[in-house]
């Protein structure tokens, strides 16, 4: 009998070619993956995905309907409206999903959620410095973990389900991913793929001494720049997006932009190219419209002057010009002890999740100089959407 030989189905970057891998391996689909350099995976240029000339047509099949493969580079239909929810199945993960299937119900959008687990050959451990071919063995250790996530999120999946039924969760239509790779890697990966209106994901509590897992990882994907996230820790207790009733909205303009920023804003409806912060508003009062909340402007200073006062003061009419009927407010903070003032004007206030302009900034200014996003990531139970500007 003629063996079976192996064919390349597709040609992908390293973190591509696991998700492919896994998409087709849920199907199950035996996979190799081949020209990989086992110092780096993730530059591998041209990684090949391989299976057997048999399941050729069972692959093409699945690919036709997948979210992220399936869609042609050249298609002029308008793209699906969808919320990706990275998870672990922990408790937090499931009140990110009541949030996220609750905003998704709301926009009619859908759900895709996303589990990535690593494996000894998905991490590039191995001390080879050239690039060349190999196969990732189908180890029984590989088996276990990929059937392991497998089942957690088909177990995790039904329990949504049932949840759903019983209408103790928001019902919205939903798929699932389950991922071999970095995780951070692919959660941007597979956004870039299917540019989600909104990722949400779980983050631990301030009171959480351990490193953990998901809380780093929402944090690195907060950090790329690119897509709306919305951070929901552990200790929220909303269940709704309608109960959200006060959001906190940080800007921090500098003179420059206070200048040109009053005269549009006393002159003009529209909001200058330059003017980030605002185009962060727009960007979030669109993704939220459907809900009513009062919004609190905090402005970060060493000192206040007369020009913080005039710029707040022009936001506040800008919004109340462009966003009727909603009650807008603003205060300035000092930076000395800011984390400090600010859960204090969060308590007093009733906020109930603040919402940062996150601007894309090279990796020294990360490492040293880490955004308010970041900051005020791990150091309150606050939920946070960051926005890119």
């Amino acid at each position: 009998m003629k063996k079976d030989r192996l064919i390349t189905l597709a040609i992908h970057t390293y973190p591509k070619a696991l998700i492919l891998k896994g998409v087709l391996e849920s199907q199950g689909i035996a996979v190799v993956i081949q020209n990989v350099n086992l110092l780096k995976p993730v530059i591998s240029p041209g990684v090949r995905v391989r299976i057997h000339e048999k399941d050729l047509p069972h692959a093409l099949e699945i690919l036709e309907t997948d979210p992220v493969f399936g869609k042609s580079e050249i298609s002029d239909k308008p793209q699906k409206n969808r919320i990706l929810i990275p998870i672990d199945f922990s408790d937090y993960s499931l009140q990110a999903c009541r949030l996220g299937f609750d905003f998704a119900a709301t926009r009619q959008a859908e759900v895709v959620l996303l589990h990535t687990f690593l494996s000894p050959f998905s991490t590039g451990s191995l001390s080879l410095t050239e690039t060349i071919s190999y196969e990732l063995k189908e180890s029984e250790e590989h088996k276990l973990l990929f059937a392991k996530a497998n089942r957690e999120m088909a177990n995790f999946c039904e329990k949504l389900q049932r949840l759903m039924t019983d209408g103790d969760f928001p019902s919205a239509p939903f798929i699932y991913r389950v991922c071999e790779g970095v995780p951070e890697d692919t959660i941007i990966l597979m956004a870039k793929e299917l540019n989600p209106s909104l990722i949400v994901m779980g983050s631990r509590g301030k009171t959480r001494k351990e490193i953990d897992l998901i809380g780093s990882v929402t944090a690195e994907v907060v950090d790329s720049g690119n897509f709306p996230v919305f951070a929901v820790p552990e200790g929220f207790t909303h269940t709704c997006m309608n109960e959200i009733k006060n959001i906190a909205f940080f800007t921090n303009f500098d003179q420059q932009d206070l200048i040109s920023g009053y005269t549009s804003f006393s002159s003009q409806p529209t909001v200058a190219n330059d003017q980030q912060d605002l185009i962060s508003l727009d960007t979030f009062m669109r993704l939220f419209e459907n809900y009513s909340f009062g919004i609190m402007f905090l402005h970060l200073t060493e000192k206040s002057d007369a020009w913080t006062e005039i710029k707040l003061a022009g936001i506040r009419d800008y919004c109340q010009s462009h966003y009727p009927g909603r009650e807008i407010d603003y205060k300035i903070i000092g930076e000395e002890n800011f984390l400090d003032n600010v859960e204090k004007l969060f308590h007093e206030s009733a906020i109930d999740v603040m919402v940062v302009p996150n601007r894309k900034r090279n990796i020294f200014a990360r490492l040293f100089n880490p955004s308010i996003a970041h900051k005020m990531l791990f150091h309150t139970d606050t939920p946070l959407i960051a926005i890119p500007s």
